[in-house]
Parts: structure tokens; sequence; C-alpha cells
């Protein structure tokens, strides 16, 4: 009889995020990474310096802040140390979600150590209810989270036609067909590279094809390297460059509710990522990587940086090349360190035209919608109200995106809340999960009358 001695044990599957690609592909992946997200990273802190009054060189350290505590941010969660990093290929950055906030409170006179205060406490409070959140998985079914993620790649969508105008509404080429036609020529080259190419050049065909459309954009002379020498070549991050934070409590609430957002947001990113690259997301490894973007968030402010979260943007980049390595993406928090040491760095990669970003954008944001209408695939909509709360979830969350005043007239916790699509999707998708189908208690035996009716094709008879 076999023992337990002589039994060999058995190993678990390797995970699909551990895969090591090698230095030269982790390099050329990482750095495709940095391209996508470097547009969304830099521009709170242009906001932001605009709206504190801040001149151009200050803006500059906002900037390289903001890079420098994004590269720390992105190796705690795709390497991760105990209890912290969900050890998935997300990239880390600046929060998006913050900015009404920020620029409200800097309106109201509090300045950016009010700012940095109110981030600091809200992230705080953030990481002590990370046991909550990371509790709440199984009310996060595929009817969910592919509401979410299809949300997240629709409401991606006004970015990439931004960009694809050029980005800056005050410019006076701002939608001109050159910079629509660039982003297009950016789209076609994605596709030929897409078809024709083999494996590694597919993979590669997002960062080819942003290099081949900034060339073109050179030769057009629609960008300008000149200035990219201009300013030191390199820094390092000062501490409480602007000053120590000051704690407000009416500010700190404000930044609590973005903080909630901020979860709900990484919560759907790292579930997303999960299902697009086929490795189980349980509750210990979704409070893993709240955890690392509270502590990060904690963190920022001591480097001159703002909340931090996963950007949806490289989810779908992950989902368009299949490189599901979270050393690649390790990677490029390296490349966001080095930019935030080296300025000058930056500055060339910001010459890179916007249009170009927007021709890339939309493959990569469409590839997110496209993902999450895959994981809709697996649900059952037999007899049940999944199809009603699919409907009104992703409806909920095109409202702010279609109608951006829509919430303008509400108190200020309501837009702040839901001024995202995904976080007003996610709301949406995860209460009417648990009303309809968690919550049976008066549910009809029959199906919803509009259930039943989308079984009547036109033509059938």
């Amino acid at each position: 009889m076999e023992t337990a001695l002589n039994t060999p044990a058995r190993t678990a599957p390797p995970r699909p995020e551990d895969e090591t690609l090698g230095l030269t592909a982790n390099l050329m992946y990482g750095f495709q990474h940095v391209l996508t997200m470097y547009g969304g990273i830099i521009a709170v802190p242009l906001i932001v310096g605009q709206a504190a009054g801040l001149g151009g060189a200050e803006i500059g350290v906002l900037i390289a802040s903001c890079l420098f505590m994004g590269g720390l941010a992105t190796l705690l969660q795709t390497l991760g140390i105990p209890f912290f990093g969900c050890q998935l290929p997300l990239v880390q950055g600046v929060s998006f979600a913050s900015v009404a906030t920020i620029v409200a409170i800097l309106t109201a006179g509090g300045g950016l150590p009010s700012v940095f205060g109110a981030v600091m406490a809200a992230a705080l409070l953030g990481l002590l209810i990370t046991p909550v959140f990371s509790r709440i998985i199984r009310f996060f079914p595929p009817l969910v989270t592919g509401s979410v993620i299809t949300t997240i790649g629709l409401s991606l969508m006004p970015v990439a036609a931004h960009w694809s105008m050029g980005g800056n509404p005050r410019a006076a080429d701002f939608g001109s067909t050159a910079n629509i036609g660039l982003a297009a020529v950016t789209l076609l080259i994605v596709l030929l590279l897409s078809k024709l190419g083999n494996a590694a050049i597919s993979r590669l065909s997002i960062l080819l094809a942003m290099a081949l459309g900034t060339v073109i954009a050179w030769g057009a002379g629609m960008t300008d390297f000149s200035r990219a020498t201009d300013g030191p070549a390199f820094a390092l991050p000062t501490l409480f460059h602007f000053g120590w934070p000051e704690f407000h409590p009416a500010a700190i609430v404000s930044m609590f509710i973005v903080i909630l957002v901020v979860l709900v947001e990484t919560s759907a990113d790292i579930l997303a990522v999960g299902d697009i690259i086929d490795t189980r997301i349980d509750s210990h490894r979704l409070g893993d990587g709240l955890r690392a973007d509270m502590i990060s968030s904690v963190m920022a402010p001591v480097f001159g940086s703002f909340t931090q979260s996963a950007f949806a943007q490289n989810v779908g980049l992950v989902a368009v090349t299949g490189v599901k390595s979270r050393y690649v993406v390790a990677t490029s928090g390296l490349i966001l360190l080095v930019l935030g040491l080296l300025p000058v760095i930056g500055r060339f990669i910001a010459a890179v035209p916007t249009a170009v970003l927007g021709g890339a954008g939309l493959v990569l944001f469409g590839t997110v919608a496209a993902s999450g209408i895959r994981t809709l695939a697996r649900v059952n909509y037999e007899n049940n109200m999944n199809l009603i709360i699919v409907a009104t979830s992703v409806g909920f969350g095109m409202i702010p995106i279609a109608a951006p005043e829509f919430y303008a007239h509400f108190p200020a916790w309501v837009a702040t809340i839901f001024h995202s699509g995904i976080s007003s999707a996610a709301i949406m998708a995860i209460t009417l999960n648990l009303l309809f189908n968690h919550l049976t208690l008066g549910n009809s035996d029959r199906q919803s009358v509009f259930v039943a009716g989308t079984g009547h094709v036109p033509g059938d008879h």
C-alpha cells in the first residue's frame, strides 16, 4: 500500500501571469504598456497643476512625481509582498476619478497641502475597509463582471475619440482632418501588423504602430522633438515638495467618496484582468490588490502624487496582445520609475502625437468591451432576470458618458460617485444581482416580460 511518504507531492499548476519572457521581451512589451497609459498618467498633474496655479517648472515636478509613484505602485501590485499586491499584470497610476474632487478642494482655497492631506487620510480609511470589499467577490459573477468590463471599454471610447482629434480642445487643429487622418493611419498600421506579422510582431503591433505613426507625424511636421532637451536630464524626487499635508475634515470626507469609487473600479479591473488571462481571483487576492492600491495612495502625497488605481486601458492591452506575464508590467513599472527620475526621456515620450495614441486606443478600448461581451456570453439568460440586469447596468453606465452634465444639479457626493460610468455600472450590476438573484423573496416563478420578449427574432413565425 502506498503511503503518504512515498506519494509525490502535488504541485499547483503554473499560473499564466507567472510566465517569464526574457529581458528583451519584457522591455518591449513593458514600454508598450507605458506608451498606452502615458497620456492618462500625465493628464491629472497637468489639470491639477493648472488649477493650483503652478508654473511650468512646478507642473513638471508634479508630472515627474506622478510617474515615479506610478512606477512604485505598479511594482508593488505586480510583484507583491505579503498582504499587498495581487500579482497580476496591472499598471498603476494616478486615478482620474479624483480630479473633480481635487479641483473642488483647490477652488475652495485649500491648496495642494489640503489635497495631499485629504488623499492620505481618505486612503488610510480605505485601507481599513478593504476586508469588506475583498469578501464581496461572490457577488461578482460573470453577470456582473461582464457588464462592468463591457462598460469599461465603452467608457474609454470618448478618450480614444478625444485623442484622435488631437487631445487639446483649445488647440487650433483640434478635430482637424490631419489629426484624425493620423489616428486612422495608426489604426490601419495596427490592423495590418496584426494580420500580416508573425506572433511577436502581432503582439507588438500597438508599440510598432505608435512608433511608425510618430515617424509619419514627424515627417509631416505634426510633432516636434526640439524642446525635449530643455530642462534637467536627471532629477531626484523631493519629499513633500509642495508642503506638508494639511488635514481638513470636509476635504477628507469628499476624498473618501473618491476612494470608495477607486475601490469599486480597482475591484472591477482586477476581476477583468483575471478573466482575460484566465486565472483564479479569490477574496484574498482581491484584498491584496486593494490594499496595494490604498497603501500606494497613502504614500503618494509624500512624493507629490495623488490617489493610485489600475489603468483600464492597459487591461485592454493585455487582451489585445495576449501577453499575460506580470513581469512585463513590472518592467513597465521600472520604466515609469526611470521616467520619474529622468524627465528628459519623459519629454521625448510626451512628443508622441496624441492622435497616434487615439488610433491605437480605438483597438485597445474596443478589445476591453469585446472581452466583456465574451464574458456575458457565458451567462444563463433562461427564465431569469439576467438580461434586464445586464441591460440596465450597461445603460446606467452609459449615462455619464453620453451626458457628462447629467448629475450637475445633484449633490456633490452623488456626482462624485456616479460621474464615472465604470462605478455607475458596477454599483447597478451588484445591486440588481443582489436584488434578483440573491434576495429571491418576491421573485415571480415566471420569466420577466422583458426576457420573454427577447426570444422573438424578426422574421420568425
